[in-house]
Formats: structure tokens, C-alpha cells, sequence
């Protein structure tokens, strides 16, 4: 087996992986995108785990951890982002920087005003 073939494949999957992450706005087209990176890496891995003929299968093992941990990371970060959606309205990852960010520093901290808020106000 040629070991061009799969590695052209791979890359390809990590590529269109990596523009989904960089370009898209919806959180779970991102981590659709992320996933597809991984199955990248996966492919690798038991490409080379072929190519090299390892008698340990060290390659297809690294894969199953790797599915196993891209399972559990798709779990908690949907999970994440459905909390996201319904506290906030929307999964626009642009409109969710100011979470991480916070406030400016020379801004009073209007968290602490409770009347500030629209839904106790109304």
C-alpha cells in the first residue's frame, strides 16, 4: 500500500477541518470541524500503523483512545453549547467573546445592578 494515498486524504480532511474552525460563526459547526480534524489524525495513524507493520499496533490503539476522548468531547462541548444557546439566545461564537473577555477597565462593573437587567426590570 502506498502510503501517499491516505496521507493526501488526511491532510485534505485536516485542511477542510481547519478552515471550518477558522471561518465558521456557529459553535457547532465548529465542532463539527474539530472532529473532522480528528478523524484526520485517525486515518494517519492507522495509515502509518500499516506502512510501519508495528506488531504492537500502536497506531490503531492511539486511534481508539482518540475516538474515545473526541466522544466525550463532543458530548461536554454540545453540552456546553446548548446551555450557551438557550442562556443567550444564539451559538454565534463572535457574539460570545464578550463572556471570555469581560468588562473595560475604566466601565463600572453593571453585573452588580440588578434593575440593569431586562428581565427583572420588565
Amino acid at each position: 500500500m502506498h502510503l501517499a494515498y491516505p496521507a493526501v486524504l488526511a491532510a485534505l480532511l485536516f485542511a477542510t477541518g481547519l478552515y471550518g474552525v477558522l471561518a465558521r460563526r456557529n459553535a457547532i459547526l465548529v465542532l463539527m470541524s474539530v472532529e473532522l480534524m480528528l478523524n484526520a489524525v485517525n486515518l494517519n495513524l492507522v495509515a502509518f500503523d500499516v506502512w510501519l507493520r508495528d506488531t504492537l499496533h500502536a497506531g490503531q490503539a492511539l486511534t481508539l483512545f482518540t475516538i474515545a476522548i473526541a466522544a466525550a468531547e463532543i458530548g461536554i462541548g454540545l453540552a456546553i453549547v446548548l446551555m450557551v444557546y438557550r442562556n443567550r439566545g444564539t451559538s454565534d461564537v463572535d457574539k460570545l467573546r464578550d463572556t471570555a473577555e469581560g468588562h473595560e477597565p475604566g466601565r463600572p462593573d453593571d453585573s452588580a445592578d440588578i434593575t440593569t437587567r431586562p428581565e427583572v426590570a420588565a
